[in-house]
């Protein structure tokens, strides 16, 4: 059952593909190498595909919602025996594993300059270092939502400090896991959290999805991301209250707790504490 429903699922993206003028090079069982000519009809056709395929979706149960990665390249392909080749392919195939459910991720050659009558609505994310690459990419997130969400999530009065204190914008971010600790510059970010070998932060816990979460550093202040199946609740020091987080996002303003895959309520919940080493208070 699940089978027909993932080629059927395959079948309709090589028809959009088809119609924006994209050909399916080949179906990966779970997933789809297309190829386009022009960037323009590249983002209509995967923008068309999260648009149809969430409306679809939506009030089915969680645990059946089958939702769209996406990772798109632009560059030179070698054809060779019905297949292509080449880094465009590699880095696109790289970002549809670390794009979270229902998002796109494009470099920075995809997203160029669009035509005046295709706008793309996206946010840089900055450089990112991809596996077998010399060099890190520029990648973008592609806001494909008809109607764009808070580019923030807003947190609990009740989360914000309650002493009147200043803090001295930090520069560096702390992660540690039972015996694991890693320090992040500002400069580092982003980075990803997950069960994946390539994450920058490395969690194995079955909870965890490959690509989890991640950590963004915006105007001075850092970011956390749920990118995963399961969700991600956040604690803060200063209060019992938590954040949970379905593709969603909350700015970090003091050290916490992060609980990945199941609520702190799981005492056995891979939880990931963060502080911030370099920050200073000024009552």
């Amino acid at each position: 059952m699940a089978t027909q429903a993932i080629t059927r699922l395959m079948q309709w993206m090589g028809k959009v593909c088809e119609s924006h003028g994209g050909h399916v090079v080949k179906y990966l069982g779970d997933g789809a190498l297309l190829v386009f000519l022009e960037n323009n009809d590249a983002l209509a056709a995967v923008t068309e595909m999260q648009r149809v395929h969430f409306t679809r979706i939506e009030n089915w149960p969680d645990p059946l919602k089958m939702r769209l990665q996406v990772g798109m390249a632009r560059g030179e392909v070698v054809e060779q025996d019905n297949d292509v080749f080449g880094d465009a392919v590699n880095v696109a195939s790289r970002l549809s594993d670390l794009s979270g459910a229902d998002q796109i991720l494009a470099t920075e050659a995809v997203i160029g300059r669009p035509a005046p009558d295709n706008p793309v609505r996206c946010r840089c994310l900055g450089s990112l270092d991809i596996r077998g690459r010399s060099e890190a990419c520029v990648v973008y997130r592609v806001e494909w939502q008809p109607e764009s969400q808070s580019d923030f999530f807003t947190l609990q009065a009740g989360l914000t400090p309650s002493s009147p204190q200043t803090l001295v914008t930090p520069k560096a971010i702390s992660l540690s896991w039972l015996d694991i600790q890693a320090v992040f510059m500002s400069g580092d970010l982003p980075i990803f959290l997950g069960r994946d070998e390539d994450s920058h932060f490395v969690v194995h816990d079955p909870r965890v999805s490959r690509t989890h979460a991640r950590i963004e550093w915006r105007a001075g202040k850092f970011y956390l991301e749920d990118l995963s199946s399961y969700g991600t609740w956040v604690k803060f020091s200063d209060s019992a209250a938590v954040v949970a987080l379905r593709r969603q996002e909350c700015m970090l303003p003091l050290e916490g707790d992060i609980a990945l895959g199941a609520p702190f309520e799981d005492f056995t919940v891979p939880t990931v504490k963060f502080k911030f080493p370099e920050a200073l208070f000024r009552a």
